[in-house]
């Protein structure tokens, strides 16, 4: 994994439901301990940085099952 200053974005290969996807940068997590998200349809638009540890917790969470289904 290369990492620099700048984001490098990646959606999940899962992600073919017509647009409503998210996109996550994880090279930042050693330099900056951050994991930016952002809403895929706008890619200029803002980003959320979450700490790695809380977004860890969380995609385990997802993977768990503990938020349901859509």
């Amino acid at each position: 994994m290369t990492t620099t200053d700048s984001p490098h974005w990646f959606k999940s290969s899962y992600s073919d439901n017509g647009g409503a996807c998210i996109e996550v940068a994880v090279n930042l997590v050693a330099t900056r301990g951050t994991v930016p998200v952002r809403d895929s349809k706008s890619t200029e638009g803002p980003a959320l940085a979450f700490r790695a540890d809380s977004f860890t917790s969380f995609v385990g969470e997802v993977k768990g099952g503990r938020f349901g289904s859509i």
